[in-house]
């Protein structure tokens, strides 16, 4: 079995705290500021179902390791005994968003416990989200390490 912590490292992702702030970023249009808001909430409580309808079927995860993972093994990870996601804040925060599409993303200092270990872990995030039939759905999630 592969490290969880690769895979999750989302924290993710896990992304991103909606009351993070940065004066030269615009605001999220509240109907996405919901969706980041509740699949923040949801990566930190294991919620997987509120995680599996906020995650596109076709979702693609490339971990800071390089590996890639789909939305069910993204989502098995949640269900692994042990495993939790510590609360996070995302910072210099960076938005993008368009009228059926949007980036999210940042620095985000992701720390879990896995296997009776506390891990940390540096990292720049983005998120793509995509908006169908009126809901915003995280479609892609990119996680880069930063080096020590």
């Amino acid at each position: 079995m592969r490290s969880i912590g690769a895979g999750l490292a989302v924290f993710a992702l896990l992304a991103f705290a909606s009351t993070a702030s940065h004066a030269a970023e615009p605001a999220l249009p509240a109907d996405l500021a919901r969706a980041v808001s509740e699949y923040d909430a949801a990566t930190t409580s294991n919620d997987t179902a509120t995680l599996a309808r906020l995650v596109a079927d076709d979702y693609l995860l490339v971990n800071s390791d390089s590996s890639v993972q789909g939305k069910e093994s993204y989502l098995a990870d949640f269900r692994v005994p042990g495993f939790k996601l510590d609360p996070y804040v995302l910072r210099d925060p960076v938005y993008r968003v368009w009228e059926s599409g949007a980036v999210t993303g940042g620095l985000l200092n992701l720390s879990w416990i896995q296997d009776g270990q506390r891990r940390v872990r540096l990292l720049r995030i983005a998120h793509v989200w995509r908006k169908r039939d009126g809901r915003w759905q995280l479609a892609y999630t990119q996680l880069t390490r930063v080096p020590d």
